[in-house]
């Protein structure tokens, strides 16, 4: 592969990434793509009422909205299950699986992680 062929497979990707998620005219999840072009701190949180490690997660990710640093942070819950629409998107394959955004990109994405400290640092790297 030349240099040539190179940058423009490296342009086609940064213009892939800085397309909007859902281009549709209807969107799937409303909301999503003001608050996600708004900059601000964004978490979606895809979940299952049938998943473990969501159980788990659902608590911590509630404690950490409910305080002072993420006050800002705008949050959207997917169904995994009834949501499908939704999934292919935002290129999601597992329930269980935080994407956060921070100045209009994703920064961070992760799945099946209980933890609370690993919750909540992947939802720092929005703020």
């Amino acid at each position: 592969m030349n240099r040539r062929h190179i940058l423009l497979s490296i342009a086609a990707v940064a213009v892939a990434v800085a397309t909007p998620v859902f281009a549709a005219e209807k969107d799937p999840l409303p909301g999503f793509k003001e608050a996600v072009a708004a900059g601000g701190p964004v978490l979606v949180h895809v979940t299952a009422p049938w998943c473990g490690e969501c159980k788990l997660q659902k608590p911590v990710v509630a404690k950490l909205l409910s305080t002072p640093d993420f006050k800002d942070m705008k949050e959207f819950k997917v169904d995994f299950d009834t949501q499908k629409d939704v999934l292919k998107p935002l290129r999601v394959q597992m329930q269980s699986t935080l994407i956060v955004y921070k100045g209009g990109k994703e920064v961070d994405r992760m799945t099946g992680k209980t933890n609370p400290a690993v919750i909540e640092a992947i939802m720092r790297k929005a703020l």
